[in-house]
């Protein structure tokens, strides 16, 4: 019996041997650096690997081009704030009905406008333009003393509507809705474009919830940052191990400072709820793949027109693997906020959040899950790391020239490293391995 493999077949050996690789890449950040560093960089990986789901469900499985991943996280990332923390005492009687009022005559201010555009054969456009300026000025006749109210409730702090007070593991499929919601509405006006269109409009619409988010200061307190997030179930809170005696005297018994101890179960706690939810997830993801919805996305992904022709609605399947993406995406924007503890909105840049998830995605394996697991995690280790060997590297090669402007301008150019380390790796995989590290079988 022949055992040779098929053209484009990879090894049985390929995913234990890249994931031992990056296993040992984590023993050596403990030996060198310690386990703290080490369980960071692992919870971060992963939930970046999460992104990578996402974004390798959209682009994987469905061939769209989704430049706007940042927008949908944003989205997720908002979860907890409307649904973990505290109503802020007071915001809602002062404002939240005049708010609510005014998304209320915005909404109707929209249905008109399209009911006059579908049954008015004359002057249907002056209409709608008529319908929706008065809907425009009713809106901020309502909205704006709404908002004023809110802001002005103790502002040092708050000055904003607050949460409902639910655990924090509820608002992670929540923050999955949330995004869902706004890709169902970008889907419907944006997935009959071109796919270089497509990228285009993806990227607009992310910086304009972006720009909502860092505004709004009614809603997530804006460039002023919602602190004090509630940690999801199980997870404690250092200072309570702390205090706790007989978690102090176990980690003296181990030979462990009782500080670092609770620092380490901590992180321990989330990886476990990462890996739950992350293997969950690939569990689902290789169920529709190997389904026949899964074939079929894959056809539509080889050849629309093919697949059109045979019947498929391309449009409707299309919205559906948009949406199901941005969940995903939203869920890990949920999911990070709630390992940081703060809702940033001013942090959220498209380098880190989208197209570094597309570079986890192509080196890892378009089309693969766990190609996306490893894209994830390995390049968001060496995301890290670039930035610490960075300025090290640049010193030494420096070191025999001459003080001048041209080594102080390399010097002080040593955070540039992690760009540069980034676009050399995605060279040397696209010369040397084009289908990614783990390709799609």
């Amino acid at each position: 019996m022949s055992t040779s493999r098929q053209p484009g077949e990879t090894s049985p050996l390929r995913a234990p041997l890249f994931f031992a690789i990056l296993a040992a890449l984590i023993l050596l950040e403990w030996l060198t650096t310690g386990w703290n560093s080490a369980l960071g960089i692992l919870n971060m990986g992963l939930i970046s690997a999460i992104m990578a789901l996402g974004i390798n469900l959209q682009w994987g499985t469905a061939g769209l081009f989704n430049a706007g991943a940042m927008g949908f996280l944003a989205l997720g990332g908002l979860a907890p704030v409307l649904i973990a923390m505290p109503p802020t005492p007071g915001a809602f009687a002062a404002g939240g009905w005049g708010i609510l009022l005014a998304f209320a005559l915005a909404a109707a201010a929209l249905v008109g406008a399209i009911l006059a555009w579908r049954r008015l054969s004359r002057f249907r456009g002056l209409a709608v333009v008529v319908i929706l300026l008065l809907g425009f000025a009713l809106y901020r006749l309502a909205f704006d003393p709404a908002v004023a109210a809110i802001e002005a409730i103790n502002p040092s702090a708050a000055g904003n509507l607050g949460g409902l007070g639910l655990p924090t593991l509820v608002s992670w499929p929540v923050g999955a809705l949330l995004a869902a919601g706004a890709a169902w509405v970008v889907g419907k006006t944006a997935l009959g474009l071109r796919s270089d269109y497509l990228a285009i409009a993806t990227l607009g619409i992310a910086e304009i919830i972006v720009a909502v988010l860092k505004n709004e200061q009614w809603l997530d307190r804006g460039v002023l940052n919602v602190n004090g997030i509630p940690r999801p179930w199980p997870v404690p809170y250092e200072i309570d191990l702390q205090s706790a005696p007989a978690f102090v005297a176990r980690a003296e018994s181990w030979g462990l400072d009782p500080t670092l101890a609770s620092t380490l179960l901590v992180k321990l706690a989330f990886l476990a709820l990462f890996l739950v939810v992350i293997l969950l997830l690939i569990w689902a993801s290789e169920l529709a793949l190997k389904s026949p919805w899964g074939r079929m996305m894959h056809a539509i992904r080889d050849n629309e027109i093919s697949a059109a022709a045979m019947g498929k609605n391309v449009t409707r399947r299309h919205l559906q693997v948009f949406v199901l993406g941005s969940a995903v995406i939203g869920l890990a924007g949920a999911m990070m906020i709630s390992l940081d503890g703060q809702m940033t909105p001013a942090s959220y840049n498209p380098l880190r959040y989208t197209f570094l998830i597309l570079v986890m995605v192509v080196v890892g394996g378009s089309g693969s899950n766990w190609g996306s697991v490893l894209g994830g995690v390995l390049i968001w280790y060496l995301w890290v790391k670039a930035g610490d060997w960075g300025p090290d590297l640049m010193q030494a090669a420096m070191a025999p020239l001459p003080e001048g402007d041209f080594k102080s301008h390399m010097i002080n150019s040593a955070a540039h490293m992690r760009m540069l380390l980034m676009g050399a790796l995605l060279l040397l995989v696209l010369r040397f391995s084009p289908r990614g590290l783990l390709p799609e079988k």
